[in-house]
């Protein structure tokens, strides 16, 4: 019996270690992207997202347009970084597309 519970918590553990996904959030100041013009730049967190260490400052990455997209994302790579971190250290990218 003990085993079989052990056997289904290492399972659950596991399961919800592979399971996890990326995540996007966007939003559209003005009119939105009229281009395809776009600056990328990380976003520094830690302790699993909790607390910001340098965040992106999307209208100075916009550079003065009044319509431009916003999108914050968690990628693949931002992903694997905040893995082998153990979640110390969880960076998400910001893309402005003006």
């Amino acid at each position: 019996m003990i085993k079989k519970s052990m056997k289904m918590m290492v399972a659950v553990c596991a399961a919800s270690m592979l399971l996890t996904s990326c995540y996007s959030y966007t939003s559209v100041v003005g009119s939105g992207a009229q281009g395809n013009s776009q600056t990328t730049n990380w976003n520094h967190y830690v302790i699993y997202g909790l607390a910001p260490v340098g965040v992106s400052d999307s209208k100075a990455m916009a550079g003065g347009a009044e319509n431009y997209t916003v999108t914050t994302r968690q990628s693949f790579v931002n992903g694997l970084v905040s893995a082998i971190t153990f979640g110390i250290y969880t960076p998400t990218t910001t893309t402005v597309t003006k």
